[in-house]
This record gives C-alpha cells, sequence and structure tokens, in this order.
C-alpha cells in the first residue's frame, strides 16, 4: 500500500502529522535555521503528488477533491486540481532531469492527453467556455514547457495537435485587467514554440497593459486599482522571467525586457524577505491566502535568474521556514491533502471561483525544486531573516506601506496608507485584507460577518447608533517617508458607513451598499520598533460639524496564533472597550480593544499608541501636538529613548 493509499483510508481530515512523511534527518549544519535541506522539499512535494493519486479520475484527466465546489462547478475543479499539480509535478521533473522513479510522468501524461481528447468522456471544459479554465491552461503551458524533453516531446503527432486545440481556445475573449493577462501571454508563447495560434500584436498589447500596472521600487499592482498584495511576488515577478527564458519568447521581445524585470526583481526581494516573521509566517494580508506557501515563489525565482541582493542562504532559509510554519500549522490533512483555508480547513476563507483544488497554487512555493540539487541555493549555508538580524524599518512607497519588524520577538508588521484595492473616491466598505491600517505575521483581522461591511480591529472611523464603525476605503493618500528616527505616513479619508451587501464575488475589493457619509478624517501613522502612534485630526465638511464619536480598534489577537496587543489613548479622553468576534476568523476566536472618543468636533486631535508582538514592550511613547503659524497641527512624539519624531496633520 502506498502512502498515498494509507492517507485516503482516513476520513474525515485530521491535522497533518509530520511523521507520516518519510523526511530525512534534519541537516543543522547546512540549514542551521530550518534544519530542511532539497530532500526536505522534495519529500513533501512526492507526498503531495502521491497523495492525489486516489482523487484521480479513471481517465486521470481530473482531480476530483472532497470539500467545497466553486461556482464554475465540479468539471472546472477537476482541471483546477489536475492544471495546479501539474506544476508541482513539472518543477519536481525538470529539477531532476526527468529522472522519475515514481511514475508521476505517466500520470500526467495519461491525463494530459485524455482532458485534450475532443472525443474523450473527461475532456476538460474548454476556457471559452469557463472562464477558469484560462487559468489553469496557463499552468498546463508553463508546465510543458519546463518538462518540454520528458512530456510534450513523447506525444504523438495526434496527441500534440489535441493539446494545442484545447490551449489555442484560452487567449481570446474576455480577460480581467490584473495579472491573468500573464496566463494568456504564457499560453500563446508556447503555442507560438510549437507551431501553434498566437496573435504577435495581442501579446504586445497584453505587454503594454502589464507595463502599465508597475508603480516603484520592484512593486506591481494587480491591476488598475491600489491592489497590493503577494500577486505581485506569485504572478507579477514569477511569470515574466519563466516567460524570458523560455522558447520563442524572444520573438516578442523578452531578450529587451528581461534586464529590466531581473532589476525590478531585485529591488522587490529587498521588502519580499522583509515581509516574513522568525517563525516562517509571512505577514497575513491580500486575498487568495489559501496558496500559503506560494509566498515562496519570488525567493526561488531570485534564485534561478541571480536577480537578487539577498544572499542565497537568506533566499532558502525563508522559503524552508514558510514551508515548515504551514506544515506544522495543519496546512496539510491526514490524508495528505492541501486543505481549504489559512492553517487548517476553513472554508469560509475561499473566494467564490475557488474549488477544493485551488489551494494547490502553493505548488509555486515548490518552484527551487526546478534547480538541481548542486544549485548554490541549495549548497549554500542558511542565513537570517532580515527580522532575524535586526530590527527592521523599510517604507514600501509604491504601496503605502511601512514595514516594521523586531528581532526580540521575530514578528513584522505592516502599517497601511496606500492599499485599498480601489480607487481613490470610492465608497466601499473596507475589504478586511487590504483596507485595514495594519496587518502582521502574528495576526490576521475577521474575515467574514458584519466585519466585511462594518471594521472591528485596525482601523479610525465614526460610530453610528447601532455601533457601527465607518468604512475608510476611496482614502487620498498622503505623505510616507522615515525621519531617521521613525518611519510615518499619512491619509484622507472621506469615512462612510455601508449597510448591507451586494453580495457579489469577492476577488478582493470591497463590498457594496447603502452609503451614508460620515466625517472626514486625516489619519498619520509614526512608526518605530513595535509602537505604532496613531494620530486622528476631524477636518470640516460643508454642512457636518456636529460633534461625532470616534472609534480607533488595536490589533486583532486570537487563541492560536498567541500574541500580545497594546492600544493606550495618548491624547484626548477615550473609554476601552473589548471586543471578541467568536468564529469569524480562521485563526479562532479573535479579541480586539478600541478607544472610543466622545464628542469629537471639527479640528480636533486624538491619539493612541498601539502595538501587537511577541516580546515585553518598552515605556509607552509621548504624544503632543501644536500648531504652526497657518494653523494647521503638528504631531510630537517623544520615544521612549527620548527620540523626537514630528508628524504635520495636513488636509
Amino acid at each position: 500500500m502506498t502512502a498515498a493509499d494509507s492517507a485516503a483510508t482516513t476520513d474525515p481530515a485530521r491535522p497533518f502529522d509530520p511523521a507520516r512523511i518519510a523526511l530525512p534527518p534534519e541537516d543543522r549544519s547546512l540549514s542551521p535555521l530550518t534544519g530542511w535541506t532539497r530532500d526536505h522539499w522534495a519529500a513533501v512535494a512526492d507526498h503531495l503528488l502521491l497523495s492525489l493519486r486516489p482523487y484521480f479520475t479513471s481517465t486521470r484527466s481530473r482531480v476530483q477533491l472532497p470539500g467545497i465546489v466553486s461556482s464554475h462547478g465540479t468539471d472546472s475543479d477537476g482541471l483546477e486540481g489536475f492544471a495546479r499539480s501539474f506544476l508541482l509535478y513539472a518543477f519536481r521533473t525538470r529539477g531532476e532531469a526527468g529522472v522519475d522513479p515514481l511514475g508521476f510522468t505517466e500520470w500526467y501524461r495519461d491525463g494530459l492527453v485524455a482532458g485534450t481528447d475532443p472525443a474523450g468522456p473527461e475532456r476538460w471544459p474548454l476556457p471559452s467556455a469557463v472562464g477558469q479554465a484560462k487559468v489553469e491552461a496557463a499552468s498546463i503551458a508553463l508546465g510543458l514547457q519546463l518538462t518540454r524533453p520528458w512530456l510534450w516531446d513523447t506525444l504523438d503527432a495526434a496527441e500534440q495537435r489535441n493539446v494545442v486545440a484545447w490551449l489555442a481556445d484560452a487567449p481570446a475573449g474576455w480577460y480581467p485587467d490584473n495579472n491573468w493577462l500573464w496566463f494568456r501571454i504564457t499560453v500563446e508563447t508556447f503555442l507560438a514554440s510549437v507551431g501553434g495560434p498566437h496573435d504577435p500584436a495581442r501579446i504586445a498589447a497584453d505587454l503594454a497593459t502589464i507595463e502599465s500596472y508597475y508603480r516603484a521600487d520592484g512593486w506591481y499592482a494587480d491591476g488598475s486599482t491600489r491592489a497590493f498584495d503577494y500577486y505581485c511576488g506569485w504572478a507579477m515577478h514569477l511569470y515574466p522571467l519563466l516567460w524570458t527564458a523560455s522558447t520563442g519568447a524572444d520573438a516578442f521581445g523578452a531578450r529587451a525586457l528581461e534586464p529590466v524585470l531581473r532589476s525590478r526583481l531585485t529591488d522587490f526581494l529587498d521588502d519580499h524577505a522583509a515581509l516574513i516573521g522568525a517563525d516562517g509566517m509571512p505577514v497575513l494580508q491580500g486575498r487568495s491566502l489559501i496558496y500559503r506557501f506560494a509566498v515562496a515563489a519570488p525567493l526561488w525565482m531570485g534564485a534561478i535568474t541571480g536577480a537578487t541582493r539577498v544572499p542565497m542562504g537568506t533566499l532558502r532559509r525563508g522559503a524552508s521556514g514558510m514551508l515548515r510554519a504551514f506544515l506544522d500549522r495543519g496546512a496539510i490533512d491526514e490524508r495528505g491533502l492541501l486543505s481549504v483555508g489559512l492553517l487548517g480547513e476553513w472554508p469560509a476563507m475561499a473566494q467564490s471561483y475557488s474549488g477544493s483544488g485551488s489551494p494547490y497554487w502553493a505548488a509555486k512555493g515548490f518552484l527551487g525544486l526546478a534547480l538541481p540539487a548542486d544549485h548554490e541555493v541549495w549548497t549554500a549555508v542558511e542565513e537570517p531573516l532580515p527580522v532575524e538580524r535586526g530590527d527592521v524599518r523599510r517604507v514600501v512607497r509604491a504601496a503605502g506601506w511601512i514595514v516594521s519588524g523586531t528581532a526580540a520577538d521575530g514578528v513584522v508588521r505592516v502599517i497601511n496608507h496606500g492599499t485599498d484595492h480601489g480607487r481613490p473616491g470610492e465608497h466601499t466598505a473596507d475589504s478586511p485584507l487590504y483596507a485595514r491600517l495594519g496587518y502582521s505575521s502574528a495576526s490576521l483581522p475577521p474575515l467574514v460577518g458584519a466585519t466585511v461591511t462594518a471594521p472591528v480591529d485596525n482601523t479610525v472611523g465614526a460610530v453610528d447608533a447601532e455601533g457601527r464603525s465607518t468604512n475608510r476605503s476611496g482614502f487620498a493618500r498622503g505623505v510616507i517617508g522615515d525621519d531617521g528616527v521613525a518611519a510615518f505616513a499619512t491619509s484622507i479619508a472621506g469615512t462612510h458607513w455601508v449597510y448591507g451587501d451586494d453580495g457579489g464575488p469577492d476577488h478582493g475589493s470591497g463590498r457594496t451598499g447603502r452609503v451614508t457619509e460620515g466625517p472626514t478624517l486625516v489619519t498619520g501613522s509614526l512608526v518605530r520598533g513595535a509602537w505604532e502612534v496613531r494620530i486622528i485630526r476631524r477636518v470640516a465638511d460643508e454642512g457636518k460639524d456636529s460633534p461625532v464619536r470616534l472609534r480607533v480598534s488595536g490589533w486583532p489577537v486570537s487563541e492560536t496564533t498567541p500574541a500580545l496587543a497594546r492600544l493606550v489613548p495618548l491624547l484626548g479622553d477615550a473609554t476601552i472597550k473589548t471586543h471578541t468576534e467568536p468564529d469569524t476568523s480562521p485563526l479562532g476566536r479573535t479579541t480586539v480593544e478600541w478607544a472610543e472618543f466622545d464628542g469629537v468636533a471639527v479640528d480636533d486631535v486624538i491619539g493612541v499608541a498601539t502595538s501587537v508582538g511577541r516580546a515585553a514592550l518598552p515605556d509607552v511613547p509621548a504624544l503632543r501636538v501644536f500648531h504652526s503659524v497657518e494653523g494647521d497641527p503638528s504631531a510630537e512624539v517623544t520615544w521612549p529613548d527620548g527620540a523626537v519624531s514630528v508628524l504635520p496633520l495636513l488636509a
């Protein structure tokens, strides 16, 4: 009986036990921080692939996993399970130069042939009919590109024609204005390389549109909105440099683009490595977190291309730490399956387009296996992450983020004054994974229930009679920078309540509903170490000058990822309250403290100090406000060591 057969006999799912995988002994000489080597990665990859075998259909063209069904239906979900695990197979096979003792190539060749057979009983849905198949077509094309000598070249002429015909159905029609354009480029370039139909003008247009997503310092938005998240790494930096190295890409300008793409990846990795906590958990922000350790993909791209200032040993340390962190917390269940959730299974986290095969985009995190065992990223001694070398403070101007990591507890935080997955001036609800003022490697906002339209954590807003806080999406960005003592940022929000819920697809943007306007607030953050001093100024609104109650909410903490949160009023009279969300987060019961300030009038300024972490904190900063000759207020913060920072609160 194989490991997969044994795993498949147990149901329902229970948490993963690392002992179920035949892992080699830890190597603390090569990997002093995680103990894991390439052999550990290979063992986990093989376990995941073997554990899927009981769920392949009879023709092997679909992987029908138990659990939720997406809005596209079971046929699409079966393709998704095949295509995303096909990526994992491709990375594994490429790194072994086709050596395949477990027979994965036979399984995936059979499925590929059956899935593209126009007369077959389990042919894959056509991309023109099922939009999700356009995503999966890119995984098929990329996998074929990487395994060409061992798979594509072994197909007979009729089989190759069928594959080409199915892939050729993908590029036409509507594509979203986001990372999906890389899927089309990937498919069309592969088709061009095998003599299939393709449209050079469309490829050029897609490349131009993607270029419009680029912002600065290696950062892309995921489309035309302020959508900054891990798609920047596992999509916008993954596909481009795999594309430039692919057969036939030079015909579409790849050689000229490669230096630019390499430079951007190099810049991005400086920030990306700083977003990983010492326990291996990345900052938990943005949609599609069910892909988990796919966050490691750009680290491996740095290794594959050499386009990195981050040392090879640090790249591997970050990736291995991430894989271990998610595995140790239940990402793989007792059947050997990746569940729909963040740690263990939590289906409410999935977006409407996600089926039970969706989490297998985590395969991108195994990209490093495409490199042979003698590559430097596998032979270099592990080196510490930025947060393990010392405190981290970085300004990510493109996203409007301040990154603050503390070596004392290994926690990394993001203070957000630039991201909401929307556009300036929009009046939607705050998307929980985009529009909060703070995210960290040790916390996660509540994701479902009333919090979807009335935020309860890491927000600043007015409170209505029912106790619902306003939203800030559509805010205007202010300033961002670092004065040498602390990092600072501001934003200006025309706050608003959103009542009801449109029930539309959850692709990251805030929900819409009936809108009632609230006060306009300038919010500023001064960040040093674990502390953020959060200062709020109410500014004048025509016809709205009555005093209001303002709420400043702190960090969410949960029982499954222990962390300490503090919220200390510094300016203004406040009442501290504790709010609990029992079942709205995959991390379990969530507790948030907030401070409420009554009777806040126009031009009043209030402030708090807030923090989240796992270490005892130093003394609380002090805050005072003074006014310039022009009358605008500025916040002056005195840090516990006596250093001083000043932040104007301009409207």
